[in-house]
């Protein structure tokens, strides 16, 4: 197995371990009818990729294998949605507004959308059974 699937799955493994130790302690703090959890470890996923993006173009050096780990592994269990919005923030400093609002929007919605209707096939699918 190539080394760099097992630094993947070293990260994955500690980032989701770390967003169901935020989420818990999320939960026990703040009241349910907003999902506090779920946005903190968003945007606090954000913030955590682009702190290391940054530093690892500018201080860290080249280490392929450490970047893959931490933001493919850690941050990608972590939370997917950091990702998402390094991807929205470089389309918009390509110049490609349209592009990145087309992206957004259409990734919310048609994410929406799609568990919509997988929730639906399953309850279909259980109605068979």
């Amino acid at each position: 197995m190539n080394n760099i699937y097992l630094l993947i799955a070293a990260g994955g493994a500690c980032g989701a371990v770390a967003r169901y130790v935020v989420s818990g302690w999320i939960n026990g703090k703040y009241p349910q009818y907003f999902p506090y959890s779920t946005f903190f470890v968003n945007l606090s996923g954000c913030f955590l990729l682009g702190l290391f993006y940054t530093l690892s173009l500018e201080r860290l050096g080249n280490s392929p294998q450490l970047k893959t780990m931490i933001t493919v592994g850690f941050l990608g269990a972590f939370t997917t949605f950091s990702t998402f919005s390094l991807e929205g923030l470089n389309l918009l400093k390509e110049g490609k507004v349209m592009l990145c609002f087309l992206y957004v929007g259409l990734s919310v919605f048609l994410g929406i959308l799609a568990l919509w209707i997988g929730m639906g096939v399953a309850g279909f699918l259980n109605k068979l059974a």
